[in-house]
């Protein structure tokens, strides 16, 4: 029995029924149905009565309704005494082009609520730095996509995404359900600044094919995707990134997954960082993802 578990328990009591409370947990249904068979398991009572149009706390359901509500609100009270006792605290997180828009407003919403009194400042990097500044102390915590140099770098997988390669919608392999790497042999890619980390740098911007200085150099997603646009360049990106008209991207099968995670710098990120990564995974994980 733990808070989590706890916090779930509280939510189908109040709602009467499991959808209704796993979208106020912006879960999806069976994992919370799972942990409540796990709670009933792990005290030994059924703790609701289920039936087609929703449930009904048990006695022993509503004994631990009761208290589990009276420690959920003790442990909020005690985290707001301990920062206020710690005095004003602040978190930089870096965040890396679409990683924003995966963060969205429940990440920020989830993280206000546990922490009122934290100042948080985002910064968000271009992509020549996936790392967001962790290597130069610039940011306390990455939002961000792997693969890069991670030397010295703690990285938590949030969710794998499969990737596409992005062309205008008038390309001959538009009209493709998919691709393979060696489809794209011989095209002009778009690359990164010189002194892109290597690893990322390879991942995203294909193999050379001709000189460098033939092929456009990109800084931001909304750049990648105007060349590819304007000079009919290719390149690749994450399958569920929204795309402006004239565009459009079929998935590579042979192309690892770009994978969404959560980074600090060193071993030992301090409280702030550790609640922000678990904030995170709770709702960035493939079944609490919207439309997933």
């Amino acid at each position: 029995m733990d808070l989590r578990s706890l916090r779930y328990f509280v939510a189908v009591a109040e709602e009467r029924h499991f959808g209704r409370a796993a979208a106020r947990l912006h879960m999806t249904q069976p994992p919370l149905s799972r942990a409540v068979r796990r709670l009933e398991t792990d005290l030994g009572a059924v703790l609701l009565h289920r039936s087609p149009t929703g449930v009904a706390l048990t006695a022993a359901g509503t004994v631990l309704y009761d208290e589990a509500r009276l420690l959920l609100e003790q442990t909020e009270q005690l985290r707001a005494r301990v920062a206020a006792a710690t005095g004003p605290a602040a978190l930089t997180i870096g965040i890396l082009a679409d990683s924003a828009q995966q963060a969205g407003t429940r990440l920020a919403a989830a993280f206000r609520r546990r922490h009122p009194g934290v100042e948080v400042r985002v910064r968000e990097a271009d992509l020549t730095d996936p790392t967001t500044g962790l290597r130069n102390g610039l940011v306390d915590v990455a939002l961000t996509r792997t693969p890069f140099d991670d030397t010295g770098i703690t990285v938590h997988e949030l969710r794998a995404d499969p990737v596409g390669v992005v062309l205008r919608t008038d390309d001959p392999l538009a009209g493709r359900a998919a691709v393979r790497l060696d489809d794209l042999a011989g095209r002009r890619w778009f690359r990164f600044p010189d002194g892109t980390d290597p690893v990322w740098s390879a991942y995203w911007t294909g193999p050379a094919a001709g000189p460098a200085a033939d092929r456009p150099v990109v800084r931001t997603v909304n750049e990648c995707l105007q060349a590819v646009l304007w000079s009919g360049t290719i390149g690749l990106g994450p399958l569920a990134d929204a795309l402006p008209e004239g565009l459009t991207s079929v998935p590579v099968t042979d192309m690892p997954p770009s994978r969404l995670v959560v980074a600090w710098s060193g071993a030992d990120p301090g409280p702030l960082v550790r609640s922000f990564a678990r904030i995170a995974a709770a709702l960035l994980r493939p079944e609490a993802a919207p439309g997933r």
